[in-house]
């Protein structure tokens, strides 16, 4: 909970890809508040208050899973809407003339995005789920100790990059300090 906190603040990609791998934990536990406690609660060796805290952060974020019928798949809403924003904002400094750093990030990730794509079930998908999607899949790999080819890698960077930039501006339009026009 602390940790999605400060990543909300700080850096909304990486808050994506942790709330992602927290939905991820939650199931993994089959949602399971007595089994989160003990794999997940009682390790952080928190104080009283703060573990009730956590406790109670993965209580309502059960109860939604189970309210908004993700529990086996699929995402809370609230990171549905977090990819909105990203989202908006990503169009918006697509037209922005005042951001050509950003644009030529997004146009070297373009290939790469195009491809993700094409592949399986991410049709339906934004470009920017489709970014998320590789990201969290190379982390799980990562986390598995699993091999990750060399365009995977490539295509990773250039996406990091553009997530990167993405979260940068975007913290920089929640302080009021982005000119896009």
């Amino acid at each position: 909970m602390f940790v999605s906190k400060q990543l909300k603040e700080n850096n909304m990609a990486e808050y994506l890809l942790y709330m992602w791998q927290v939905e991820d934990m939650i199931r993994a536990n089959a949602l399971d508040m007595e089994r989160i406690r003990q794999t997940l609660v009682k390790p952080a060796n928190l104080d009283a208050e703060r573990e009730a805290q956590l406790v109670d952060w993965y209580e309502n974020l059960i109860e939604m899973m189970r309210l908004e019928g993700v529990a086996e798949k699929g995402h809370l809403q609230i990171n549905k809407n977090v990819i909105t924003l990203l989202t908006d904002l990503h169009l918006q400094l697509l037209k922005s003339t005042k951001h050509p750093f950003y644009s030529a990030a997004y146009y070297k990730a373009l290939p790469f995005i195009v491809e993700l794509r094409t592949q399986g079930d991410n049709r339906n998908l934004s470009e920017l789920e489709n970014c998320f999607d590789a990201l969290y899949g190379v982390l799980l790999l990562k986390l598995q100790k699993r091999e990750i080819s060399e365009g995977t890698l490539q295509a990773v960077k250039a996406i990091s990059q553009l997530l990167g930039m993405l979260s940068d501006y975007y913290k920089k339009d929640k302080a009021g300090d982005l000119e896009l026009e």
